[in-house]
């Protein structure tokens, strides 16, 4: 059983290095065992299947510091396998889940974002009460509203096709083994902050839109306007929240992997 406390404490004691000096009756160092799949109790604590191979990579090179160069990843046990290679085959299926799943939800991201970037691209020419025939210059070029429209819609515009080439990135990695330590988790990050501040700035540029057209009849209309348009905002990021700060804290938060203090 993998205990991060117990790992910790082995390290704090400098107990560490003599254990990665060792092997069993099979000649498996702790790297070997380290490279084995975790049982099935500890990888169901962990959400998502490419999580979960973050943390089994994670587990593996924080042993492999320990070990000394000339046992590191060459040595073999009685079957003449490296530590590697039986992480690669313990891993196998693992690898195959998480690429299902990056690539399933990349293609459902990217075509929101594609949406996101067509609507906006088009409004940039069609831009809200129309143009001057003789010079072309928007009529409300010089209100507030209009500027708010100009710089949400660039935004959305410029966040969404971030996002629209984060998970195109994703869709063509090589899916090796250490890609999910960093690598696939970085681009599903960015795509992900990108689509949700796509979202956000195409829902502004729509409520300053409606406020140009209906600011002669109806100047409160911004308001209540402005409320629902935060709603669908507020949905993607209640949904999506939660995978997003568990993968931002697993790829660049604290490390598990800590000095224990010992009293």
């Amino acid at each position: 059983m993998r205990q991060e406390n117990v790992f910790n404490l082995l390290k704090d004691m400098n107990m560490s290095r003599s254990l990665a000096l060792q092997s069993d009756g099979s000649k498996n160092t702790i790297l070997h065992l380290a490279a084995k799949l975790a049982p099935p109790r500890q990888l169901s604590s962990i959400s998502g299947s490419v999580l979960q191979m973050q943390r089994e990579l994670q587990w593996f090179k924080e042993v492999e510091k320990l070990m000394p160069p000339m046992l590191n990843r060459n040595a073999q046990n009685h079957e003449k396998r490296t530590a590697w290679e039986v992480f690669t085959e313990e891993h196998k299926e693992l690898v195959k889940k998480g690429e299902e799943w990056m690539k399933g939800t990349s293609n459902s991201c990217m075509v929101v974002a594609t949406l996101i970037a067509t609507v906006a691209f088009a409004a940039a020419f069609t831009v809200p009460g129309g143009n001057k025939e003789d010079t072309g210059i928007p009529f409300f070029l010089w209100t507030n509203s209009f500027m708010v429209f100009v710089v949400s819609n660039s935004g959305a515009l410029f966040f969404s096709t971030t996002s629209l080439l984060m998970f195109l990135s994703i869709l063509t990695a090589r899916y090796a083994e250490e890609d999910f330590l960093r690598s696939l988790p970085k681009r599903l990050i960015i795509g992900f902050a990108s689509l949700f501040f796509a979202i956000a700035a195409m829902m502004v540029a729509f409520c300053a839109t409606l406020s140009i057209v209906l600011s002669e009849r109806l100047k409160w209309i911004s308001i209540p306007i402005a409320l629902l348009a935060s709603f669908p905002v507020s949905m993607f990021a209640l949904l999506q929240l939660p995978l997003f700060v568990q993968m931002l804290q697993s790829t660049y938060g604290s490390t598990t992997f800590r000095p224990q203090k010992l009293w």
